[in-house]
């Protein structure tokens, strides 16, 4: 447990970061999951939901103000969440577990209209894999940085 020349300050303030880690890491997921499972539902709900918005088919439940910002989030959390990983294989799990949470609760709600097989239709698994490729991409940069940055 402990290293030789550690004192028990020391490790307690490691076990500190750590946990600090951990916590950020699961806000970042549950933070990337609710933008992804915002960005999935369809421009029409939205306008039903938020009637008096004139930017709700566009931006859904945020203003024009802050689109971009969300935007940025859904693109750089799973690069922080890699990078924050201790190792590849939590970087990309963490960095994809957003996109298949919102993913599945998408097919879910989509399988009330569309039909079962929404899922296995030729353009449906393309999108869906795009979308899970893309989240363990940006993990997996995040976790490479975190090991060069380690290195130098």
């Amino acid at each position: 447990m402990f290293q030789p020349g550690t004192t028990e300050a020391q490790a307690a303030k490691a076990a500190r970061l750590n946990l600090n880690i951990k916590i950020a890491l699961i806000a970042m997921v549950i933070v990337e999951t609710l933008l992804v499972t915002s960005a999935l539902v369809p421009a029409q709900l939205w306008t039903r939901v938020l009637p008096n918005s004139s930017s709700s088919a566009l931006n859904g439940p945020f203003p024009s103000s802050i689109a971009p910002l969300i935007s940025l989030l859904i693109y750089v959390l799973p690069t922080a969440i890699g990078f924050l990983s201790r190792s590849w294989q939590k970087a990309l799990l963490c960095a994809t577990l957003p996109g298949w949470i919102a993913l599945g609760l998408f097919l879910v709600a989509a399988t009330f209209k569309i039909g079962a097989f929404y899922l296995v239709s030729a353009d449906h698994v393309t999108a869906n894999v795009s979308v899970l490729e893309l989240f363990a991409a940006l993990g997996g940069i995040g976790w490479l940085g975190r090991f060069l940055l380690k290195m130098s």
